[in-house]
C-alpha cells in the first residue's frame, strides 16, 4: 500500500515538476550559457568568451551603474512606502469600521490593473490635468509636467507604483494582524502596558514573518521594475532602470548576451538582498 501511494503521489508530481524545469530551470541555464557567448539574438552563429560580458558590466558600464544607481534609489524610497504606508493602512482596516468591507475592496482594486495601462493614464494626468490645477493654484512646482524633469521624474514614476503596488502588501499585513492572538493584548493591557509598548512588544514581533515577504516582495519590484518606467518616461530625465537598460542592450542593441550577463547579475544582487533579509527578520519573529 505504502509502495502505491508512493508511486502515486510521484506521478502526480512528475508533470509540473518537468513543466517547472522546461519552462524556468532550463531557460535559466540556457541564458547563464549564452552569457558566456557573444550571441547577439539573430542567428546561429556566436562564439564562446568565457566571462568577458561580465567583466565589461563590472568594470566598464557607466550606464549599468547609473541604472543601478537609480534602482537603488528608487527601491529605498518604495519599500519605505510599502512598509509604512501599507502597515498603517492594514492597522486602520483591521479596526471594527463601518464600511470595513467597502474600504478593503477599494484598496485593493488597483492591483487587478494593468502596470502600462497605469503608467499611460498617469501619463496623460501629469501631462494635461495636474499643471492645470498647478496653474489655477498658483503652485510653480505642480504647473510643470511632473515626470518631464530630471530632479522630479523617479517621484512621479514612485507614487504610481505606490498607488498600485500598495495593495497586495496591505493585503498581507492585514492577514497577519488577524494571526495575533487578541488574549497577548489583553494580558499586556492588564500589566500596564501602553499602545506603543503592545505595538513594539506584540504586534511587530508577531508580524515579522509577513514583513520578510513584504520586503522581498518589494525589492524585487524596485530592482525589476519596468512597465512604468516603459510607459511613462522611456528611460528619459535619468529614469533609465536596469530592466529598461537590459531590454534597450537585447532587442534595441542587439547584444543579447550581455544583456543576459546584466540579467544574471541583477538577479544575484536580488538573491543576496532576500537571504540578508530572511535571516534578519528571521531573529527577530516569535517562535
Amino acid at each position: 500500500m505504502r509502495r502505491e501511494q508512493y508511486l502515486t503521489y510521484l506521478g502526480m508530481t512528475i508533470p509540473g515538476f518537468a513543466l517547472y524545469c522546461v519552462f524556468l530551470i532550463l531557460p535559466i541555464l540556457m541564458g547563464i550559457y549564452y552569457s558566456l557567448t557573444d550571441w547577439t539574438g539573430i542567428g546561429t552563429q556566436y562564439n564562446f568568451i568565457g566571462i568577458d560580458n561580465y567583466v565589461k558590466v563590472l568594470t566598464n558600464d557607466r550606464r549599468f551603474v547609473q541604472a543601478l544607481q537609480f534602482n537603488l534609489k528608487y527601491s529605498v524610497f518604495l519599500v519605505a512606502g510599502i512598509v509604512v504606508i501599507g502597515f498603517i493602512l492594514a492597522l486602520l482596516l483591521n479596526r471594527q469600521l463601518r464600511g470595513r468591507t467597502f474600504f478593503r475592496t477599494l484598496y485593493f482594486m488597483p492591483a487587478v490593473l494593468s502596470m502600462i495601462t497605469v503608467g499611460l493614464v498617469f501619463k496623460q494626468i501629469y501631462f494635461y490635468v495636474l499643471p492645470k490645477i498647478g496653474q489655477a493654484l498658483n503652485i510653480a512646482w505642480l504647473s510643470e509636467n511632473v515626470i518631464a524633469r530630471k530632479e522630479t521624474a523617479i517621484y512621479g514614476i514612485l507614487f504610481v507604483h505606490l498607488w498600485q503596488g500598495l495593495s497586495l502588501p496591505t493585503l498581507l499585513f492585514l492577514a497577519g494582524l488577524q494571526t495575533i492572538p487578541q488574549d497577548m493584548y489583553e494580558a499586556a493591557s492588564i500589566d500596564g502596558a501602553n499602545a506603543w509598548q503592545q505595538f513594539r512588544a506584540i504586534t511587530v514581533p508577531y508580524m515579522m514573518p509577513t514583513l520578510s515577504v513584504v520586503l522581498i516582495l518589494a525589492v524585487k519590484q524596485g530592482l525589476n521594475v519596468f512597465d512604468y518606467v516603459s510607459s511613462m518616461t522611456k528611460g528619459s530625465y535619468n529614469t533609465t532602470s536596469i530592466a529598461m537598460l537590459i531590454y534597450q542592450n537585447a532587442f534595441e542593441r542587439n547584444r543579447f548576451s550581455y544583456s543576459i550577463a546584466q540579467a544574471v547579475l541583477v538577479g544575484l544582487l536580488i538573491a543576496l538582498i532576500s537571504f540578508i533579509q530572511i535571516r534578519y527578520t528571521n531573529g527577530k519573529k516569535v517562535d
